[in-house]
């Protein structure tokens, strides 16, 4: 009996081990999709925006001009946020020490959510897995507060 109790132990905590790993890789691989979000814009690299954003995007937003109080409304698909991710920081606009902040909210086996603070705002974002590889799908995003 106590070398049933023992296997069973030990299948249990092995079971647990490798359940905590997979969470860990996928927990990771949304973090690095978010990452690659944050760094095609920093780094102009519209590669990472391919790699890491799903065609489909919808991106919707809130933006300050200047110093003003008031926002006004924004959307982009995938394709102009390819495209400015080509060209945004060419002047080297982005300061050095520029938030790149990524939380995971969640992660569930087919979708997940992720908040990032970058230099132009926070973003909240909606991750779906495509053929074994997390995408962006879905950006609500903002300006930074005054």
């Amino acid at each position: 009996m106590k070398k049933l109790t023992l296997i069973a132990l030990v299948v249990a905590c092995t079971l647990t081990f490798v359940i905590q790993a997979k969470t860990y890789q996928e927990k990771e691989a949304v973090r690095e999709a978010a990452m690659d979000y944050i760094e095609a814009l920093y780094q102009v690299d519209s590669s990472r925006i391919a790699r890491s954003v799903h065609p489909n995007l919808t991106k919707h937003g809130f933006y300050r001009e200047g110093n003003t109080d008031s926002y006004k409304p924004g959307m982009m698909t995938y394709q102009q946020l390819y495209d400015l991710a080509g060209r945004w920081n060419k002047n080297g606009q982005v300061k050095p020490d520029a938030p790149k902040e990524v939380i995971v909210l969640d992660v569930l086996d087919q979708t997940a959510s992720v908040k990032v603070v970058a230099q132009w705002g926070i973003d909240y974002m909606h991750l779906a897995k495509y053929d074994g590889k997390w995408k962006i799908i879905n950006v609500l995003w903002q300006s930074h507060p005054k």
